[in-house]
Formats: C-alpha cells, sequence, structure tokens
C-alpha cells in the first residue's frame, strides 16, 4: 500500500473537514501523513464538533495559531505553505510516494508574504522542474499549454520548437498514445485565414509525432467543436493552448469529479480542483469530497505507474 502525503491546505476553509471526513475511506487506498500539528488538528476538530482520529497520522509543521472560519489571514496563508513545504518533504526523503494538497487561498499567501502565485508555481521553483499543469477525471482530462498568463500573451508563446519539446516531454511523463491537441484561433485558424498560430501548432505535432515513431498527437482541433460527443469518445487526454480554452469545458462538465496533477519528472503532485469555500467551513455543510478522493487514487495510480 503506498504512502500519501497530505498538505492540509488553509485551516480557515473547508481542507481539514475533508480529510476528516474522508480519513476512513482514505485508509483503504493508502497509508496518509497529514501534514498538521497536533494542536491545530486537536482545534480543527473541536470547531468542527468532531473526535480526533485515533489512527491519523500526523506529521507536524508551521506555527500554531488561531483558526477564524471563514478569514483570509497571512496566518492561515503561512501555515498552508509550511504544510506544503512539509508534505514535499515527506516525498523528496522518500517517505511517501506521492502528494496530494488540498486547497490554498492565494490572498492569504500573499498576505504571508509568499511569492509563489499557487501550489504549482512553488512546486516547480522548490523542486527546481517545470510542471505541466494536467486537469480533470477519469473521462476527461486537458492538459494546459500556457496557464496563469494574460490572454493577449497567449499567441506569443505558441511556437513550434516551444510545442514540440511541450509534447515530447508530455508523452514521456504520461505514456498515453493518443492525445488530442486544439487549435488556438476559431476554425483553427481556417489555414490561415484566422491567425498563423494554427500552423505552427499543426507542423510541432508533425514534428513530435515523427520523433515518436508514431502518430501520437492529433490535431489542431477545431476549438469550437473539440469537446463534443464525438471527439470526447475518441479521446480523453486535451491539450489546450490556454487555461480558459480548457477549464470551462472541464468545469461545466465534470466540476466536482475533477482534480489538479502537476506532471513533472521528479515529484508525484495531485491536488483537490476547488478552493477553500470560505462561505461554508465549519457550518456543517458538508463539502462535497469527490475531488479529494479522486486525487488520492491519481497519486496511487501514478506511484504505481512510475
Amino acid at each position: 500500500m503506498k504512502t500519501i502525503a497530505i498538505s492540509i491546505g488553509d485551516l480557515n476553509g473547508i481542507g481539514l473537514e475533508i480529510a476528516l471526513d474522508s480519513h476512513e475511506e482514505v485508509q483503504k487506498l493508502c497509508n496518509p501523513i497529514y501534514c498538521i500539528s497536533e494542536t491545530m488538528l486537536t482545534w480543527g476538530c473541536a470547531l468542527l464538533g468532531k473526535e480526533v482520529p485515533k489512527d491519523f497520522n500526523i506529521q507536524a509543521c508551521g506555527k500554531d495559531f488561531e483558526i477564524q472560519p471563514g478569514v483570509v489571514s497571512k496566518e492561515s496563508g503561512a501555515y498552508s505553505f509550511e504544510s506544503f513545504k512539509q508534505a514535499l518533504l515527506l516525498v523528496q526523503n522518500k517517505q511517501a510516494q506521492a502528494l496530494v494538497t488540498l486547497p490554498i487561498h492565494k490572498e492569504a499567501w500573499a498576505k504571508a508574504g509568499i511569492a509563489f502565485k499557487g501550489h504549482t508555481d512553488a512546486l516547480e521553483e522548490l523542486i527546481q522542474s517545470k510542471a505541466i499543469m494536467m486537469l480533470g477525471c477519469d473521462k476527461l482530462f486537458t492538459i494546459l499549454f500556457t496557464h496563469h498568463i494574460p490572454l493577449k500573451e497567449v499567441s506569443l508563446h505558441v511556437k513550434k520548437k516551444a510545442l514540440k519539446k511541450f509534447f515530447l516531454k508530455l508523452y514521456n511523463l504520461l505514456n498515453i498514445d493518443n492525445i488530442a491537441v486544439l487549435g488556438l484561433n476559431p476554425h483553427a485558424g481556417d489555414n490561415g485565414v484566422i491567425g498563423d498560430e494554427d500552423k505552427k501548432i499543426a507542423k510541432a505535432i508533425k514534428k513530435a509525432n515523427k520523433v515518436l515513431q508514431k502518430d501520437v498527437f492529433k490535431g489542431p482541433l477545431v476549438p469550437d467543436t473539440a469537446f463534443c460527443k464525438q471527439n470526447t469518445q475518441n479521446f480523453t487526454y486535451f491539450v489546450c493552448m490556454y487555461h480558459d480554452q480548457g477549464l470551462i469545458p472541464l468545469k461545466t462538465l465534470y466540476f466536482e469529479e475533477s482534480i489538479n496533477v502537476s506532471l513533472n519528472d521528479k515529484v508525484i503532485r495531485t491536488s483537490v480542483d476547488h478552493g477553500t469555500a470560505f462561505d461554508i467551513a465549519y457550518k456543517s455543510k458538508q463539502p462535497t469530497n469527490v475531488s479529494y478522493l479522486n486525487a488520492i487514487k491519481e497519486a496511487i495510480r501514478l506511484s504505481e505507474s512510475h
């Protein structure tokens, strides 16, 4: 059974409640190590009206603070970052095979003076390895060529050499032989009538497939029909040129089920694909744990394939 390190997320949000509610089921899948101190766990359970599980394996981290449900604070931001770093360290030290992250609050990180926009950026810096952002579930995964950049800058990144490198890295990390690639412009450019970026995408696909000596990458697909029924029957993995091109259809179809995966060659990291839900934190609203359980399962699957 695999050991999974779990960073607890922002303790002013729903992360701890999800971890506690899912603990019994998660234990059947893996050996979880939760990165939280005994004090913070006890306080959190008291606020939730829950007993501290006797078999809740924890790894202390961070500076204890007063939990304030639904509040953006530098203390909660700093603690969630320390939990993340501790969970990452467990994986790097081979004490765990993968890392699963519960949601942090980006503004809380900023208040704490943390110079990262989120988990993905922090992971890349801490392990010195560029990660590919993949989001989805077993029915549909979207893979982002660019993600947290302004829309007006996307076309500047669509270059043949960069795309080819991206495709080859993706194949090495996923080892999947059937991957769709979306175009950038309406109608995938209409052969250059609506922009020339799609021609670059097509050439990069051809070059990557030539290196691989097989027809792995297909496209570029016309973006507005890429996720129609016919295509989703033929493909599970879709490379998207920018953030919302992939996230809008994914979250429309599978909002509660989807997860976030940071594909890289050093650390397996999966995450829930939702936020801290401050509006329902510690209010007995029973937040859904589907994304969290899917993140656990995908972390196990990836660790078993490595």
